[in-house]
């Protein structure tokens, strides 16, 4: 049987960062990790219309930043920077200390494994195809110039009153045994009302240098 591994944990250290750096003492770990959970709960709920890509957080003694990569960054700012200021006056009853909470900007949601997992799930909650999604989102994303990507869905594809299957489509290559390949990886649930249809999304983009 093939074990498989997740490309984005496999490549930790390597090609890619933690999505949480801090170094703490023993006693201060369990908080840390319980705080951090609530903080990614709440901005994923909160920027789920922003088309939210990663939330990365760094602690230092006393302060807590927080990077928020999102599609549009308008949502998330609000008029003045009023929304920006409102999500982070919540964020303080979560964060203890100074609180920083920096907005990026994500150029390209064609290529970004996170973003189009979520463009599948939005359509097919409105009942289109699922082929045609998926034939749609490969095509997008090999424009922008990717390298490779490869799509599958698994669940009632057809509807309530269908047989659960998986489908996979992809196109150009996918070396996922290899640490210098830039692969981004995401699966996403996405809840529909005759169950859960499951998306996976793997995105090659080319070799970086290690």
């Amino acid at each position: 049987m093939g074990h498989k591994i997740n490309p984005n944990g496999f490549r930790i250290g390597i090609s890619k960062d933690w999505s949480s750096r801090w170094y703490l003492d023993k006693k201060s770990v369990a908080p840390a990790i319980l705080a951090d959970r609530k903080i990614r709960k709440f901005l994923t709920g909160k920027f789920e219309q922003a088309g939210l890509r990663s939330i990365e957080i760094e602690r230092s003694l006393n302060e807590v930043a927080i990077f928020v990569k999102v599609s549009r960054p308008g949502v998330v700012i609000g008029r003045g920077g009023a929304g920006a200021e409102e999500v982070k006056e919540q964020l303080k009853k979560i964060v203890q200390g100074k609180l920083s909470l920096t907005v990026e900007e994500v150029k390209n949601a064609e290529t970004d494994a996170q973003l189009v997992a979520d463009y599948i799930s939005r359509q097919l909650k409105r009942r289109m195809p699922y082929r045609r999604i998926m034939v749609s989102a490969i095509n997008s994303a090999m424009e922008r110039g990717v390298k490779g990507i490869k799509i599958k869905l698994a669940g009632l594809l057809g509807g309530g009153n269908s047989i659960s299957r998986t489908e996979t489509l992809a196109q150009g290559s996918i070396p996922a045994q290899t640490l210098r390949a830039d692969i981004d990886f995401s699966k996403v649930d996405c809840q529909m009302l005759f169950g859960t249809i499951g998306i996976k999304v793997w995105i090659y983009k080319g070799l970086k240098e290690i």
